[in-house]
């Protein structure tokens, strides 16, 4: 089990979730994650394996598509000379960013890699949008604008 400041999240499970959530095509947002049952908050939702890479490879991927859609991990657990950065396999990497999110990453390390869990902070409703708050907003191009 994981902890964080607010509770404990069963995070080390691995579990066919392909039948609890579905995407579909959100006006002026691209794809969004939607879930097919209810979620209550704790509840993890997604668990993903990842591609780890550094900030010279980033620096790559910044140039493409792939660039809207990877990861920079901000959690104190990480102790590298470099700024990690993830791609990770599943659902999670098409969820939308939100400033009020129902849902949060966290980050798992584990001998086969770093693991993504999407989990829920508040209770989800049948059909509610699934999102989180990017952690680099930032870093992305002054043109793209973020809609709630």
């Amino acid at each position: 089990m994981l902890s964080n400041q607010e509770g404990t999240y069963d995070v080390d499970k691995i579990f066919d979730r392909s039948n609890t959530v579905y995407i579909k095509n959100v006006p002026r947002k691209g794809r969004g994650v939607f879930a097919n049952i209810p979620f209550k908050a704790g509840d993890v939702i997604e668990r993903a394996p990842s591609w780890e890479f550094d900030d010279a490879t980033a620096k790559l991927l910044d140039r493409t598509g792939l660039f809207e859609y990877y990861f920079v991990r901000h959690d104190g657990k990480i102790k590298k000379e470099f700024l990690a950065s993830y791609v990770v396999f599943g659902f999670i990497s098409i969820v939308n960013h939100s400033s009020y999110p129902n849902a949060e990453t966290v980050w798992t390390d584990t001998n086969s890699g770093a693991w993504a869990s999407l989990v829920a902070i508040k209770d989800i409703r049948v059909d509610e949008e699934i999102t989180h708050r990017y952690m680099n907003i930032s870093d992305y191009p002054k043109a793209i604008n973020f809609v709630e």
